[in-house]
């Protein structure tokens, strides 16, 4: 007598309603727990996917140049890397110079604690702020003992517990971005078979539409990264030009610092004041003034003519949903919101469309103030 083979196929009847019902609680929940599994480095697979998103035009472009000989491994190890030194090599500059100024900076301590620091000329006439500033700055660093009482606030087991948690953060974000370089690699190794699945799976889930919302949020990451990141960039080196002619200390960090704020809509007025305050510190009240005006010029430009036709235009989305997604985006999600929150309203625009006029390619703008008061 023979025995059953292990794991023999049987026929099956189809699945009952009850059947269907308990699969898909079981995949929910197979899912939630996958999440929750991998939830610390969901933002590595995000920030991976939105670098793959943002690049693949140009690795497309240069694999078909250079096509690849046996392992396909050249090209997506070529532009992981890139990616992972566009990230090092910004960041080893800031802490060279950081390290260069320290020294600056402990001098400064010292001779606080020996004679005190005098209060700038210009810290009692400053509108709102101005009298209680400098008797603030009277009161805890005019002189050496009253210096030495507030740095000595600051005591070494606070110093200490502040290391340890800074110590603890950049070593999970090494290993977030260690992670999120490793995806890169595999998303652009398996790019073009990754994204026929994700087409066949949205096509079987919910038809055609799965596509189209997929374009759409393609479209906005590409739309995004060219008015948040180069506008951003654009922005640092216009007002970096200022700064320099200005005689702001560092220049090209203070720059770079620009650039990285611009990507955050407004978010560049926060660094070009600091800038300004430093000039005004060394009495250069024009250079102050000139570097305000020209920061909030460049700002207004990047932020009200350039940002709304490269986002908007990318995605047909009204540029009021851009800013909201961009800030409600940064709340929720932190940085990488700069792009899911494009991306979630530009799919949102696209179904209130469908919705609204079907699945047509082209939806009537609304129309404007003046053309409704023609009518």
């Amino acid at each position: 007598m023979s025995e059953p083979k292990a794991f023999e196929t049987m026929p099956h009847d189809p699945p009952s309603p009850a059947q269907r019902r308990t699969f898909i609680v079981l995949c929910l929940l197979l899912l939630v727990a996958g999440l929750w599994t991998i939830r610390s480095f969901l933002p590595a697979l995000g920030w991976a996917a939105i670098l793959a998103v943002a690049t693949w035009p140009l690795y497309a472009r240069v694999r078909a140049m250079y096509p690849p000989r046996g392992h396909d491994i050249l090209w997506p190890l070529v532009f992981s890397v890139a990616a992972a030194l566009l990230v090092l090599v910004p960041l080893a500059a800031a802490g060279i110079q950081v390290a260069r100024e320290a020294h600056t900076v402990l001098s400064l301590v010292e001779e606080a604690r020996r004679s005190g620091l005098p209060p700038p000329p210009w810290l009692g006439d400053l509108p709102l702020l101005g009298p209680a500033a400098l008797s603030w700055w009277t009161e805890n660093l005019a002189s050496g003992a009253a210096a030495s009482g507030l740095i000595e606030r600051f005591n070494h087991d606070a110093v200490a517990g502040l290391s340890r948690s800074l110590g603890g953060q950049l070593l999970h974000r090494s290993i977030v971005f260690g992670f999120t370089i490793l995806t890169l690699f595999f998303l652009y190794r398996d790019g073009l078979w990754l994204l026929d699945a994700l087409r066949r799976a949205s096509e079987r889930a919910i038809g055609p539409h799965g596509e189209r919302i997929g374009r759409q949020m393609i479209a906005s990451i590409h739309g995004t990264v060219d008015g948040l990141v180069l506008v951003g960039i654009g922005e640092g080196i216009l007002i970096g030009i200022a700064y320099w002619f200005a005689g702001v200390p560092h220049p090209a960090l203070f720059g770079a610092a620009t650039a990285i704020a611009a990507m955050i809509p407004f978010g560049a007025a926060a660094v070009f004041c600091a800038a300004a305050l430093l000039v005004l510190a060394d009495g250069s009240v024009g250079a102050a003034v000139a570097i305000v005006a020209v920061g909030s010029i460049v700002v207004f430009v990047a932020d009200h003519a350039v940002r709304p036709a490269l986002i908007g235009g990318a995605t047909k989305l009204p540029f009021l949903w851009v800013l909201i997604g961009i800030l409600g985006g940064v709340e929720t999600f932190g940085l990488l919101g700069l792009f899911l929150g494009p991306a979630l309203m530009a799919s949102l625009h696209l179904l209130w469309r469908d919705w609204i006029a079907g699945p047509a390619d082209e939806v009537p703008a609304p129309p404007s103030s003046a053309s409704a008061a023609r009518r």
